[in-house]
């Protein structure tokens, strides 16, 4: 496996809150049924954690697994180990109706860290930020501008946000303005 490189090499800005391109994290979309008997023991077998519910994602350590659509998981997990969980996922769902793909080299991940961090994400995304419709364990697919991203709160005042790697700049650009001192909403 060739070394990876991420979308932007690691930018970050430093605004009223820290705004970071992740680097290069292991991604696989699974297509399936999710009810299918077999989906929930492969996803453990594959990355040791359970399926999440409707708009959920599951997080241990550097690994997550998060609901994105009625048919579809996204499994998050350290670059190294995508080939190994997909080998595990084949294995697991063999006969089985399935889609499994490497995606990592096809996103983009950025962090936005801080107080702001709500007010950063608000401006940009359709989404109810407040903290008491989005609390963390939920994900939301959205659109970043005009941009479709996924958004979830992965500490206390840290969100992660991922996009496609084709637009990687346009969505560093979009949160560095959005993050832009002076730019406060205080609307958290």
């Amino acid at each position: 496996m060739p070394n990876a490189v991420s979308a932007l090499q690691g930018a970050s800005y430093s605004g009223f809150v820290e705004v970071t391109e992740v680097g290069p994290i292991g991604m696989i979309t699974l297509r399936a049924a999710l009810t299918q008997p077999k989906l929930a023991k492969a996803v453990q077998a594959a990355i040791g954690i359970a399926v999440p519910d409707l708009r959920r994602i599951e997080t241990r350590g550097d690994s997550a697994v998060a609901w994105m659509a009625p048919d579809e998981l996204l499994l998050i997990l350290p670059y190294a180990g995508v080939q190994g969980a997909l080998a595990a996922l084949e294995a697991a769902l063999a006969g089985q109706h399935f889609l499994a793909v490497d995606v990592s080299d096809a996103r983009a991940v950025f962090r936005v860290r801080g107080a702001g961090a709500r007010d950063v994400l608000a401006k940009l995304c359709p989404v109810d930020l407040s903290p008491a419709a989005f609390q963390p364990g939920e994900i939301r697919r959205t659109r970043a501008a005009q941009v479709p991203a996924a958004i979830w709160r992965s500490a206390a005042d840290e969100f992660s946000l991922v996009s496609f790697r084709s637009v990687a700049g346009y969505v560093f650009a979009l949160l560095q303005a959005s993050a832009t001192p002076g730019g406060e909403v205080g609307l958290f």
